[in-house]
């Protein structure tokens, strides 16, 4: 089954801009971001506790900047 759907043309050229190659069809391209975009393997419990922990670091002000990190690692 095809369905036809409307877009605006700065939709349809982004979309273009986003083609792998020229002779991606839409379906596969638009297939490809949505793939990108979602991810249907949930978090687990313990990688969602662990989320909160450092968003709780950062509001505490428990966290070092990159530019730190690198001066301490000689990077800078």
């Amino acid at each position: 089954m095809v369905t036809t759907i409307q877009l605006r043309p700065e939709t349809k050229a982004r979309l273009d801009d986003v083609k792998a190659h020229p002779r991606e069809t839409y379906d596969e391209t638009v297939n490809r971001l949505l793939d990108m975009a979602y991810d249907p393997e949930p978090l687990s419990e313990e990688t969602l506790q662990r989320i909160e922990e450092g968003i709780a670091d950062i509001r505490a002000g428990r966290y070092r900047s990159l530019d730190e990190i690198a001066r301490e690692q000689g990077l800078k």
